[in-house]
């Protein structure tokens, strides 16, 4: 949760079945369409125990169960195009009674949607009660549009659906090897992977969840961070990569930018051929041409001036024009070398190396 806690959600049971079609019923006012492009193909239903107790903790299960899927390579896991929904089912009760009759809120496919859904249906729910009804059990939609859920139709108990075994139908039995076996295959999946970073690659755990949230952000960043400076790539990954996607409306698959052109602009900023305000001037040729970031530094001139002696130059006129400055420096005022620094980097396109200018300037200062 975002507080930091955690949440243990049970798992009823995994099911597969066939879809059957479905029912549309906001294309128009007065009638339901039959959509049957998807029938026969398989679904996996997923049962959990009611162990959520609001919109948000539906939503962060959610977006667990999301990764976790898309690791394993099960479905993409986007819900807009129908490849994953959810049925949410919402009963209230009062703190210590038994669990209240319940609604099942169908199809949902967004899981803003779901945490949108949970929390009216609960407050239609107590207003009910407490207005003295009771709650019919009952299949309710969710209208994106109001912000509302409406009844869809009454719903009993399980047996009338009318389930009974298939005669035809031969018990599929798995021996623990086969499990075994599928276990050993397994990916990495995204709480192993947030804690290998954390423990191993010195990431903060935001940084970590961030990183694993997606399996595509995940590889990229390990790709880019392969040689390189891990906290640095995760910084350009969450911030000016992710800036620049968002912008774009891109996925990171997407990305104009490699993950190995991401590393090795990072590799440039740590052995000192361009500075962190260069990169970014780099980094921005690199989205708009794809280039490597090497051949952008070579052909806009960007490489980074860390000649001694050109610098000292440099800093001697930065010094010689600011008699001023230099004074309040000597009488203790230290945030003025600001001033000089700017004015180097003003002298150099912003292409001098600041550790290098502020070393320059003290010692030069101080003599």
């Amino acid at each position: 949760m975002e507080d930091g806690d955690s949440r243990a959600v049970g798992i009823t049971r995994i099911h597969l079945e066939q879809d059957a079609g479905k029912s549309i019923h906001d294309m128009d006012p007065s009638s339901t369409y039959v959509d049957l492009n998807r029938s026969g193909i398989t679904l996996m239903e997923i049962v959990s125990e009611p162990d959520l107790r609001s919109g948000e903790e539906a939503a962060a299960y959610l977006t667990k169960l999301r990764a976790i899927l898309r690791y394993l390579g099960t479905c993409d896991g986007n819900m807009e195009q129908g490849s994953m929904r959810c049925d949410a089912n919402v009963s209230v009760r009062k703190l210590g009674d038994e669990l209240g009759t319940r609604c099942e809120i169908k199809n949902v496919n967004s899981i803003r949607f779901v945490a949108q859904a949970i929390e009216y249906e609960a407050r239609r729910q107590i207003e009910v009660i407490e207005d003295g009804g009771t709650i019919a059990q009952q299949t309710r939609l969710f209208d994106a549009n109001k912000g509302v859920t409406r009844s869809m139709r009454s719903k009993e108990e399980a047996h009338d659906y009318r389930y009974f075994p298939d005669p035809d139908l031969l018990p599929v039995n798995l021996s623990e090897e086969f499990v075994e076996e599928i276990r050993r295959t397994l990916p990495e999946l995204p709480d192993d992977k947030k804690q290998r970073f954390v423990d191993e690659l010195g990431l903060s755990g935001y940084d970590a969840d961030v990183l694993v949230a997606e399996r595509a952000i995940a590889e990229y960043f390990e790709e880019a961070a392969e040689g390189q400076d891990a906290k640095t790539v995760a910084n350009w990954v969450t911030s000016d990569l992710f800036g620049y996607l968002n912008k774009e409306d891109l996925e990171i698959t997407d990305s104009p930018v490699a993950a190995k052109q991401l590393g090795a602009l990072v590799g440039l900023i740590s052995d000192g051929t361009i500075s962190g305000r260069i990169a970014r001037d780099v980094f921005a040729e690199m989205c708009a041409t794809s280039k490597d970031p090497a051949v952008v530094v070579e052909e806009k001139g960007l490489k980074q001036v860390s000649d001694t002696g050109e610098l000292e130059a440099i800093v001697d006129e930065a010094i010689a024009k600011g008699t001023a400055q230099v004074e309040q420096y000597k009488s203790g005022n230290e945030k003025i070398i600001g001033w000089f620094v700017g004015q180097v980097m003003q002298a150099t396109k912003g292409q001098a190396n600041p550790q290098m200018v502020n070393e320059i300037l003290r010692k030069k200062l101080s003599e």
